[in-house]
């Protein structure tokens, strides 16, 4: 065997121009739209109820084996775990983990032929807000094992062989982990530093990967590497299934957070890492894009725990206002306390609601939903947050306080305050907000780029953009004048929505299909005014995504609503719930297709160019600051490690 080839001299990540990252990001995307969408016809002012009502439901023996499972995790939930224990030591105790692998919940998504449960996404995620309402750091762990860890990627693109050799040991005994963030890069993947080098029928892997969630104790990684382009290799960012005790791994820290103090998360150095080709994922280069498709199921996880997070506040808000007294009667019967409450109780319903019918679309898969996925993720993340933090206001000083002081000073212990912290993360895991209104906004427009793209490419020829501008010219003369009218501006119209007895959702319906219609209106008047210079307006596009997810929001509730009534379970309430989000809702979308034209876009970008040059320096006179040493970004230079190896298998 040939001596292993010399790791890269370059200590940070590689240099590239915007246009580059722009490329990369691009390739990674899928291209095409196989299946329908309902979300991306949303933002192409096409209110395509029919492609989620009736709502999709599972099959009866999906539902039995994702009932009894929940079942069983229910009483494991109630008698083994301590959330306040894994909180006040911040970690989870081995014993839980075993008992979680006894119990098959390492394998809920891995098929019953490997030794999995084979749950559907609805009862994963079911799954997920439950054991994440006993302990977040356990949901997370859970779901960093399977949404985004090795079990995923090997479904969809392993070969038969890596899924006869991983998927067994991942759906009993080992713990997975995704690494793709480095020090020095985050979003930005063109920018990926660590290299998998071609030796023999081996790759030999150095770099350093950041924020390893289940990287410390995990059995099994799935790896992100750049494959240098040479004869017989392609190159490009690739994904390796790597055995976590290989020579030349060692997880050098346990990183500690706000919240989740219970999450093995870590750093990790690869070092003259030898992963034999056979544990390549896909073709070299395909890696971006199996980590794409990934998430497109994957990140329904976070807000399934969402859901379960505002369940639990429900729960809390209702016995704490209820009993809580101020001037003769209980908070709960102030209207300052109230609106909170309502607020609280109407998008947890509409949470539900979205989980569940993206879930369901996977798990039918007669639709694309890589948009839904990724709006849930946005609206679940930042709703839960919201949530948490109105809690604490109802709570009060004692929602302010931790579990532990309350229960010390002999009254309940409320972790409000620690949910709050646990929640903040999901507003930046698996792409933050900020990214998120981009990707999303970019599958948005996609209709629009692939017959107009040619003309706002400052690298396209006159020939490709004059053929563009014809094209465009025979798909905006069909499409426009389909935005002027529509179903949403007839009385009648979603009529079964209203039925006698119940608040009239219709209405609601009819709102979606007219503000759909302005959506993209306002979408295209963007794109004539700005062309090439739309994808600098991340302001605007950030408005334009959340208004999108709000209407998929009030079309999910209605159309949850309506399934409940049509089952008789609690049909009449959930209109209620589903008719007060809506209004909610409502005013929402409105207040910001206000700001999509008045807004401090350019005055912000004014301050910031100051503040980068120094001209507000005096402002920030009369302060200590109390950060420590240190450079911003640790130094990611491929080697051998000096640090004492913290990685910690559970067996």
């Amino acid at each position: 065997m040939s001596a292993p080839p010399a790791p890269p001299e370059p200590s940070q990540a590689p240099k590239v121009t915007e246009r580059e990252a722009r490329r990369v990001a691009e390739a990674a995307r899928e291209q095409d739209w196989r299946k329908p969408s309902f979300a991306k016809e949303l933002f192409l002012g096409r209110f395509r109820l029919d492609l989620i009502h009736p709502h999709p439901l599972p099959a009866e023996e999906d539902v039995r084996r994702g009932e009894k499972f929940l079942a069983r995790l229910r009483t494991f939930c109630e008698t083994r775990i301590d959330g306040a224990l894994i909180e006040r030591e911040a970690r989870i105790p081995d014993e839980v983990i075993n008992g979680l692998k006894e119990l098959g919940a390492l394998g809920m998504k891995i098929s019953t032929d490997y030794g999995g449960l084979g749950l559907t996404q609805v009862y994963y995620n079911k799954a997920l807000a439950l054991i994440g309402s006993a302990s977040p750091a356990l949901g997370a762990l859970l779901s960093a094992h399977q949404s985004i860890g090795v079990p995923q990627p090997l479904k969809i693109f392993g070969t038969q062989e890596q899924k006869d050799a991983f998927l067994p040991r991942l759906a009993s005994t080992d713990i997975s982990a995704f690494l793709l963030t480095e020090p020095d890069v985050g979003s930005d993947p063109a920018r990926l530093a660590t290299t998998a080098v071609p030796d023999g029928e081996d790759y030999v892997l150095d770099g350093v990967k950041l924020w390893t969630t289940n990287g410390v104790v995990a059995d099994l990684l799935v790896v992100m590497a750049r494959v240098p382009e040479s004869e017989g290799h392609r190159g490009g960012i690739t994904a390796f299934v790597v055995e976590a005790d290989a020579p030349g791994i060692t997880v050098e820290n346990r990183n500690a957070f706000m919240g989740l103090r219970g999450l093995e998360n870590g750093v990790t150095r690869f070092h003259r890492v030898r992963v034999p080709a056979a544990n390549r994922i896909g073709p070299e280069g395909a890696g971006l894009k199996i980590a794409l498709t990934t998430l497109n199921t994957g990140r329904l996880s976070l807000p399934a725990m969402c859901v379960g997070a505002g369940k639990w506040s429900l729960k809390i808000a209702r016995e704490w206002s209820a009993a809580r007294e101020q001037w003769g009667r209980p908070v709960a019967r102030h209207e300052a306390v109230g609106a909170k409450i309502s607020f609280i109780a109407a998008t947890t319903f509409a949470l539900e609601a979205i989980v569940d019918l993206a879930s369901q679309m996977a798990d039918e898969d007669r639709n694309d939903i890589r948009i839904e996925a990724a709006l849930a993720k946005l609206y679940g993340s930042e709703m839960g947050c919201l949530i948490a933090d109105e809690l604490v206001q109802i709570r009060g000083g004692r929602g302010f306080e931790t579990a532990d002081s309350l229960a010390a000073r002999g009254e309940r212990a409320v972790p409000a305050e620690q949910l709050l912290r646990d929640l903040r993360i999901n507003r930046i895991f698996e792409g933050s907000t900020e990214i998120m209104h981009l990707l999303i906004a970019r599958e948005a427009v996609d209709a629009h780029l692939k017959v107009a793209g040619d003309i706002i490419d400052p690298e396209k020829p006159l020939s490709a953009k004059a053929k563009a501008g014809a094209n465009a010219a025979g798909f905006y003369a069909r499409w426009l004048p389909k935005l002027v009218a529509g179903p949403g501006q007839l009385p009648r119209t979603y009529a079964e929505f209203h039925p006698p007895g119940h608040p009239d959702l219709s209405t609601h319906l009819r709102y979606v299909e007219r503000s759909s219609r302005k959506l993209a209106r306002s979408t295209f008047y963007a794109m004539s005014r700005w062309q090439g210079r739309m994808e600098t307006k991340q302001g605007f596009l950030g408005r334009i995504v959340d208004i999108g997810a709000e209407l998929f929001a009030m079309s999910a509730a209605c159309v949850r609503a309506e399934l409940l009534r049509t089952t008789g379970e609690h049909g009449r309430e959930a209109y209620q719930l589903a008719d007060v989000f809506c209004h909610q809702s409502r005013i929402r979308v409105e207040e910001l297709f206000t700001r999509l034209w008045s807004n401090t876009d350019d005055l912000d970008r004014r301050v910031v160019d100051g503040v980068l040059s120094g001209t507000y320096t005096w402002l920030e006179e009369g302060v200590v600051d109390p950060s420590g040493d240190g450079p911003w970004i640790a130094d990611a230079t491929p080697g051998a490690s000096t640090k004492e190896n913290v990685h910690r298998p559970i067996r």
